[in-house]
């Protein structure tokens, strides 16, 4: 009796697992696809490549030299036509049109194609190179098939997806898959937030739609890890990400994002410890823009970031994208730990694309100086003094004090430091030379600590917390 009774019970539990799975998993996804094709578009773009087919660039044959005739011709710049193919999706029954940046990046000429057959010429409305997004306006008075942005923040991990784009250029292709990660960040730009899905996303896909089950695009194709074609883990901007962007590309032609004036780290588990933090959490204030929202705020460098407009930061990467997409001259409050306690702040956010940030900066190339050098045994490191020639060449600020790092020895506790980083600070005290390093170092190990806390300047000139542990 108690074999039929287990039977019963196995084969109840089989049948249930198969209803469950057959009520989540679709029969087909042939309705979708249907309806959803009309509003997903392959997209070609032409540009003109200049090359200079010269073997010997720089150099210049006499006149009259027999050689001068035989490479006349490589001389000449040479042109030709390179063509590139994305995908994207239209959002407006007026013929806007959604994709990559990196799609139509550079582009003389663009068009379009619609249903497979019809092409349309297509102009930019505005483009965004840190989002990678673009947005393009059909040239044609016909109305479309638009999709709409569905709520990214609802899509689930093991949800499943359709993506739909121009893979290799063969047109019009279905994908299915299953969301199988949340934000990733995969080193593109530094507002990273990430869909991975198991849709195959090839070369082609890159500016398509990404679809949930109710026909609502959650996410733009954006890139591939691997090199050729899809292994299975394709990534996607989040549609909530998008939105803002593309709203401002459309009204502006151009982004307008949030600005504190801040270069920021992670807080590392030994800088918790060192500032007596709960826990890792939050973003790490490791310089401050003169003059920026931040600066005038009040926000120091060593703060750390805890929440941000209401919204608690849980890592550094948060931070970045949730200032990007708050208005411009909004005023905030902003939660900071300093000296072991929680203070707020009040800042009023300024402008990226008009700040100091948003400009590149070129090295100059000058001469150095001879230095003296100190060995600090407890790093196992040798180190000479920051001099003013270091000053205005890494454009650091007037007063700055330090010590340049010129050589990491074996087993050093900062080995994953580089030759030139300059040391700045250690537990909150500026360092003015050699010895006065040392002392601070020997005190710390005099008191059983186990980590110091130093600031170091980058060989990128970025302003960072270090959290040592010392043997």
């Amino acid at each position: 009796m108690n074999r039929i009774k287990k039977l019963f019970i196995i084969i109840f539990a089989i049948s249930f697992a198969s209803h469950v799975l057959a009520k989540d998993a679709p029969a087909s996804f042939a309705d979708l696809a249907e309806k959803l094709m009309p509003s997903v578009v392959n997209i070609s773009t032409t540009t003109t490549v200049v090359t200079n087919a010269n073997p010997f660039p720089g150099f210049e044959f006499p006149p009259g030299s027999p050689f001068a005739d035989m490479f006349k011709e490589f001389g000449t710049p040479q042109t030709r036509k390179s063509a590139a193919l994305g995908s994207g999706f239209i959002i407006d029954e007026k013929g806007v049109v959604i994709t990559n940046n990196h799609v139509i990046q550079d582009a003389e000429d663009i068009v379009v194609r619609v249903g497979g057959d019809k092409e349309y010429k297509a102009t930019i409305i505005g483009q965004d190179p840190l989002s990678d997004i673009a947005v393009l306006q059909i040239d044609s008075k016909e109305k479309f098939i638009p999709v709409s942005f569905g709520d990214s923040d609802k899509a689930r991990i093991g949800d499943w997806v359709i993506a739909i784009g121009n893979p290799f250029g063969l047109g019009g292709t279905v994908t299915a898959g299953i969301i199988s990660a949340r934000n990733r960040s995969i080193g593109l730009s530094r507002y990273e937030d990430y869909i991975q899905t198991d849709a195959s996303i090839n070369s082609g896909n890159s500016g398509g739609p990404l679809f949930d089950m109710n026909g609502d695009v959650i996410g733009i194709n954006t890139a591939i890890l691997g090199k050729g074609g899809s292994i299975g883990i394709g990534f996607s901007i989040p549609s909530n990400s998008a939105k803002k962007v593309v709203s401002q590309l459309i009204e502006f032609g151009e982004t307008k994002r949030g600005w504190l004036g801040v270069r920021i780290q992670v807080v590392t588990k030994e800088i918790a410890d060192v500032e007596k933090l709960d826990e890792p959490r939050g973003a790490l204030v490791a310089s401050v823009a003169e003059k920026s929202p931040s600066d005038k705020a009040g926000i120091k460098a060593g703060d750390i970031i805890l929440e941000f407009n209401g919204t608690k930061i849980k890592e550094m990467k948060e931070l970045p994208i949730i200032v990007a997409q708050t208005e411009v001259g909004k005023t905030i409050e902003v939660k900071v730990w300093r000296n072991k306690k929680e203070i707020t702040k009040k800042i009023k956010l300024g402008r990226l694309e008009t700040s100091s940030d948003f400009k590149k900066k070129e090295p100059k190339d000058t001469k150095r100086e001879t230095p003296e050098i100190s060995e600090i045994k407890s790093l196992k490191i040798i180190v000479r003094p920051l001099n003013d020639n270091d000053i205005k060449e890494r454009k650091l600020p007037n007063q700055t004090t330090g010590l340049v790092i010129t050589n990491i020895g074996k087993n050093s506790p900062v080995d994953y430091l580089n030759v030139g980083d300059i040391i700045v600070e250690a537990q909150k005290k500026k360092i003015k030379s050699a010895k006065n390093l040392e002392d601070i170092l020997d005190t710390v190990l005099k008191s059983n600590q186990k980590t110091i806390l130093i600031v170091i300047y980058n060989n990128q000139n970025q302003r960072r917390y270090i959290g040592v542990k010392l043997d």
